[in-house]
């Protein structure tokens, strides 16, 4: 298990941030390189001043509400998911550094359990969202408009949201993350090595494959689709001049 670990929860991880942060960068780079049209691609009704066009631009970024009116139960599912989603990002901030305040209001115990509610909340969101997704693509109408990256990103998602579910319902209340923190700051100050709570049981298991999951998702998304979420802010303040 713990050459497992490290091939996917080490060496996996910085190789998918160095192929994520130079992807990245390689798609910001084409897209400020690429000549600006000379026609106005602004939609109507347009803001008339800057800051009603950035207003705009976050509206349409953040709440999407021209996909509220077109599709409200697909918009309804990828609210939820990317509400969980940003979520469990901030969650997994703990990684790095414990949230300040909290954990004297709450106590240890209170700010595990306060964990632990959140994060199981924010993995069934996604999970659902995924789950409603791979439906809508494998049975509904946008069926014949699926191409493999489609389900290929689902996939990816999928692995990702329910291994990482496997250990907030399964390791929960033996794992808390000091553990996950002493193993992720090892990273960054690339000295890596793994906690003996991780090594102990099949926990490693489930975090090495949690990790692989994300590493290849890392390592794919600037080549995919989803970088729309990185050139989304750029594509609507374009729609609003």
């Amino acid at each position: 298990m713990e050459t497992y670990l490290w091939i996917t929860s080490v060496w996996g991880v910085y190789l998918a941030l160095a192929v994520f942060i130079v992807g990245i960068a390689w798609k910001i780079y084409q897209w400020s390189t690429t000549p600006k049209s000379p026609v106005r691609l602004g939609m109507f009704p347009k803001p008339a001043t800057k800051g009603g066009r950035i207003v705009k631009m976050l509206k349409d970024t953040f709440i999407a509400p021209q996909s509220a009116k077109i599709e409200p139960t697909m918009w309804i599912f990828a609210f939820a998911f990317h509400v969980a989603a940003l979520g469990a990002f901030v969650g997994h901030g703990r990684l790095i550094a414990e949230f300040p305040i909290l954990p004297e209001l709450l106590g240890e115990e209170g700010m595990n359990s306060f964990a632990a509610m959140s994060g199981s909340i924010a993995g069934i969101l996604m999970l659902v969202g995924v789950l409603f997704w791979i439906g809508r693509r494998t049975f509904g109408p946008y069926k014949s408009l699926s191409v493999p990256e489609d389900y290929l990103l689902l996939a990816l998602l999928f692995g990702v949201i329910v291994m990482g579910d496997h250990m907030r319902f399964v390791y929960g209340g033996i794992i808390h993350a000091e553990t996950y923190r002493e193993w992720f700051q090892s990273l960054l100050t690339f000295k890596p090595a793994f906690p003996e709570k991780l090594l102990a049981g099949n926990v490693g298991w489930s975090l090495g494959t949690h990790m692989l999951f994300t590493d290849l998702f890392l390592m794919y998304f600037p080549f995919s689709k989803l970088v729309h979420a990185i050139g989304s802010f750029a594509t609507n303040l374009v729609r609003s001049e």
